[in-house]
């Protein structure tokens, strides 16, 4: 009888333990977001352009979510590293991306097999800038502008080299080279600013850096830019011109940053981002620091951001073919 007693203690026990277990669980996750600190992942390395935007934007957040904000880079396989650890992450808006859109869109076109269907993935919370990839030559470099580098690089055929350092300056690259027709060689290096010694000594010929790299050493006097790698040109970068002004009209890589989340994220939370996002975009130093970063302020609703980046998808496979660049 005591056994029978004690079982009953315990069976009666055990189910109060599950029924606070239950309430405590949905307690949990019915408190506000975010009730703990959110991680932004950067596909890129620190001190990297992508970089520079990522903790801006970070820093911000921080103040209005009024939680830390942990960046956590990532780099590696052109950003794809990063895209599949926060499609595989937990949809619950504590691991997001704050990415090169082009980069990603790019990425489902230049890998064989992607280790994720980024649009079917990801979804997208809030673009953030439109800027442009920047042809650029070395401040010693005698060429003054695009006509100028693409006759000499003809003239040297398959000794010309220009350096690439992420999926857009990849596709930049092989897209002028396509439609210049130019022999050039690709060397790859793992950031944009390990180019800067080869370009300054000669080994390198051009390049086509993202615009904080391309504006900044520009005004360092250690990088000259030639054009813009689309078809209109940016508040930011006013006075240079497009290299679709300078008889490339096809030329329209138009790069962008947005954040994502998995797909499976609650819509409330989606919102919530996409709403604290478009705040920072209001600010007016937001926008003096996009313009220096050679970017316009790019403010969208998720359902937007999403639709941008499923066509950008469909364009940057249209780019990469047209270019000829073979998927690894």
């Amino acid at each position: 009888m005591r056994t029978l007693a004690v079982l009953e203690g315990l069976r009666s026990w055990g189910m109060a333990a599950l029924l606070v277990a239950a309430v405590s669980g949905s307690a949990a996750a019915q408190q506000p977001y975010p009730s703990q600190d959110i991680h932004v992942i950067n596909g890129y390395p620190a001190g990297s352009g992508s970089d520079v935007i990522v903790r801006y934007f970070t820093e911000k957040l921080r103040r209005l979510a009024g939680r830390a904000i942990i960046v956590e880079n990532k780099p590696g396989a052109n950003g794809s590293i990063a895209t599949e650890y926060v499609a595989r992450a937990r949809p619950d808006g504590y691991v997001t991306l704050l990415h090169a859109g082009g980069g990603i869109a790019g990425n489902m076109h230049l890998f064989k097999k992607p280790p994720v269907d980024a649009g079917k993935a990801l979804q997208m919370v809030a673009t953030l800038n439109l800027q442009a990839f920047m042809l650029t030559v070395a401040s010693n470099s005698p060429y003054k502008t695009a006509a100028e580098l693409t006759a000499a690089m003809k003239a040297k055929g398959d000794k010309a080299t220009y350096a690439t350092s992420s999926t857009a300056s990849r596709t930049a690259g092989g897209v002028y080279k396509y439609y210049a027709g130019l022999s050039a060689v690709e060397v790859q290096y793992r950031q944009g600013n390990d180019t800067l010694n080869d370009m300054a000594s000669g080994a390198i010929d051009f390049a086509f850096h993202d615009p904080v790299l391309a504006l900044s050493q520009m005004r360092e006097g250690k990088l000259r830019v030639l054009g813009l790698a689309s078809q209109r040109r940016l508040e930011a970068a006013q006075g240079i011109p497009t290299l679709a002004e300078q008889g490339f009209p096809k030329i329209d890589l138009t790069g962008w940053f947005a954040v994502s989340v998995p797909a499976a994220t609650p819509r409330p939370i989606v919102d919530q981002l996409n709403a604290w996002y478009n705040q920072i975009l209001a600010m007016p130093e937001t926008r003096e620091f996009l313009y220096k970063a050679g970017g316009d302020p790019f403010i969208s609703t998720p359902d937007e951001a999403q639709a941008y980046f499923l066509a950008q998808i469909e364009a940057q496979g249209e780019a990469i073919r047209a270019a000829k660049i073979e998927p690894q």
